[in-house]
């Protein structure tokens, strides 16, 4: 074959082959053209707002009745009720109180003066809180307060409420939540110091540093003894009200260290038994003596347990108690602990209170005055507690105590006697006495440096 003609007839094949190929290309392509078009033609057109059809509605609206509206505003207003929490300020009056509160009502004020309930509200101590409730005039509604009448009497809530165009005033006994507080302080220069600072910022209370010198006085001289170093922790109770500390109550547990001796002392009250609770060391020993000295705080004997000529009928005769010289009215205070077996007149004993202790004991009180209130038999008194007042009822030239202590119900003379502590704890008691002194303990543990550092040498507060 010719060369030429060999080209000729390849390159033509070829040349065919491209242009088959470009022309399915532009086929392609014209075909997917008039596919988008077609999409595009197809598609609605959004209709002119001006070409929408229009419809009015017409419809009577009634305006709302502003007087109407206005009456039930000033109703609303006129009805408003206030409420103002202020605390006592030193030398506040009732006038200056009642204005913080907003108080403008002279008949609520002359209420508050007059009346023997409401009159508390004066007798207030600084930083108490009172709320009351007024309307929008200054109208009293309701005063409410906490009221306080010393460490002995129960806390309790005086309320005064308005009743029409009058006023009632009631005290009720205040329902006070019970804390455990517990605290470790260490001396530094004397105990008042310590008591009034500490590194959080927390002051206990005068209650409770006076029970701290009680309990340990006989033991520590707390105006020569204390030295820089000494340490002591304390758990006593609080009652709060409101969220309120109201006051402090008894110290449960306490723990001094002074000079490198710690002293130690819990307090437990056994609910099944009838005497009154003590102080006891950690291993169940009592440490208040069973009895006091004397019955009266401030006395002396003007006749002791002997033979003697009676004073009315001139005879020789026994004298079968001790005799405390005394004012008219000083109380009289319970030798021991124990329940009253006898209250009421007896002879020549005049007006007499006898209480009866452990193991057989009682004592007697008698030519009194009067009795202290709400002690009837079986009422259960502590050592220290007021029984009644000295007075000369009875077989009697002049106002005295005659005391008397029996044993088996025979007066005997109780300087001769050999009592030194109180009844011991049964096996009962000393088994819920251990659950007690186990949870001090480990309260006192926790306030120990380092969490239990312990003392060289234990000692129970005498």
């Amino acid at each position: 074959m010719n060369p030429i003609n060999k080209f000729t007839s390849s390159g033509l094949f070829n040349l065919l082959g491209s242009t088959r190929k470009a022309r399915i290309v532009s086929a392609s392509a014209l075909f997917l053209a008039v596919c988008a078009f077609g999409a595009a033609g197809v598609a609605p057109l959004a209709p002119d707002a001006s070409d929408l059809p229009v419809k009015s509605i017409a419809q009577d609206l009634q305006l709302p009745n502003l007087n109407t509206q206005i009456a039930a505003l000033e109703q609303q207003q006129s009805n408003q009720q206030y409420v103002h929490e202020e605390k006592i300020r030193a030398g506040d009056t009732l006038a200056t109180l009642l204005h913080r509160l907003g108080v403008e009502d002279s008949a609520a004020e002359n209420f508050i003066k007059k009346d023997k309930i409401a009159r508390g509200v004066m007798q207030l101590k600084t930083g108490k809180r009172v709320q009351a409730q007024t309307d929008e005039e200054g109208n009293l509604l309701w005063l409410r307060a906490t009221v306080v009448d010393g460490k002995d009497v129960p806390v309790k809530n005086l309320s005064i409420v308005r009743k029409g165009d009058s006023f009632t005033a009631e005290e009720v006994a205040a329902k006070l939540e019970r804390r455990v507080e517990m605290h470790a302080r260490e001396i530094t220069s004397t105990l008042f110091a310590a008591t009034d600072s500490s590194a959080d910022g927390s002051k206990l209370p005068d209650s409770v540093v006076q029970q701290i010198v009680e309990m340990f006085s006989t033991s520590i001289d707390f105006r020569s003894d204390l030295k820089r170093g000494d340490r002591f922790n304390v758990v006593y109770e609080t009652f709060w009200q409101d969220g309120e500390f109201v006051r402090a109550g008894r110290i449960l547990a306490g723990e001094f260290t002074n000079r490198g001796v710690t002293y130690q002392s819990v307090w437990f009250e056994d609910p099944a038994s009838k005497q009154g609770g003590g102080y006891y060391s950690f291993d169940g020993k009592a440490l208040k003596k069973a009895f006091l000295k004397s019955p009266l705080e401030f006395s002396r004997i003007s006749s002791g347990f002997s033979m003697r000529v009676h004073p009315l009928s001139g005879n020789w005769k026994q004298h079968k108690g001790i005799d405390f010289a005394a004012a008219q009215g000083t109380p009289i205070r319970a030798a021991g602990d124990g329940v009253i077996d006898f209250q009421g007149v007896q002879g020549g004993y005049g007006n007499l209170v006898v209480i009866k202790h452990w193991n057989n004991y009682s004592t007697a009180y008698a030519h009194m005055s009067r009795f202290s209130s709400n002690l009837r038999k079986g009422s259960k008194v502590s050592q220290g507690d007021v029984i009644g007042y000295v007075g000369s009822t009875g077989w009697s030239t002049g106002a005295h105590l005659h005391y008397e202590f029996r044993v088996g119900g025979q007066a005997q003379d109780p300087t001769k006697l050999n009592i030194t502590a109180q009844a011991p704890l049964t096996t009962a008691e000393l088994a819920r006495f251990r659950t007690v002194s186990s949870d001090m303990m480990h309260r006192f543990a926790l306030l120990r440096p380092n969490n239990g550092g312990s003392p060289s040498k234990m000692m129970a507060a005498k």
